[in-house]
């Protein structure tokens, strides 16, 4: 299978991959801040360093079971962030106030688990894209 030089998806690939890996940085240190108080934050502190891991070896090795392995985390990345802009829009409204411009700035990030989606998106059009 391999890659035939460095076309386009092979460079998406590594770009999402790279973009794993420094959400993960900012994902853990936010929970972290939050002291991890809801069990699903505990998700994307894992998901991402292991999207970053099976991304960058499929840049490097591109045989098919680990493509299809990647294929299935993109697949759990996209779902993880719909299911994460949910606890967080849910997290602006449980604030005093409500879901006041004010809550948005302090509050949880509503767009950073959409970030997760989009980037596994990505990824599994530069997969699929043929």
């Amino acid at each position: 299978m391999g890659w035939n030089g460095w076309p386009l998806d092979r460079w998406v690939i590594l770009f999402v991959s790279l973009a794993f890996l420094l959400l993960s940085v900012q994902v853990t240190m936010s929970h972290y801040r939050q002291n991890f108080h809801h069990k699903a934050m505990y998700a994307p502190v894992i998901e991402t360093p292991i999207f970053f891991i099976v991304g960058t070896c499929l840049v490097f090795w591109n045989v098919a079971w680990l493509q299809t392995l990647f294929v299935i985390l993109m697949w759990v990345g996209s779902l993880s962030g719909l299911v994460g802009f949910y606890y967080h829009f849910h997290g602006v409204g449980v604030r005093v106030g409500g879901w006041t411009s004010r809550n948005f700035l302090v509050g949880p990030p509503v767009i950073l688990p959409i970030m997760i989606t989009a980037l596994s998106a990505l990824a599994l059009v530069a997969v699929y894209w043929r």
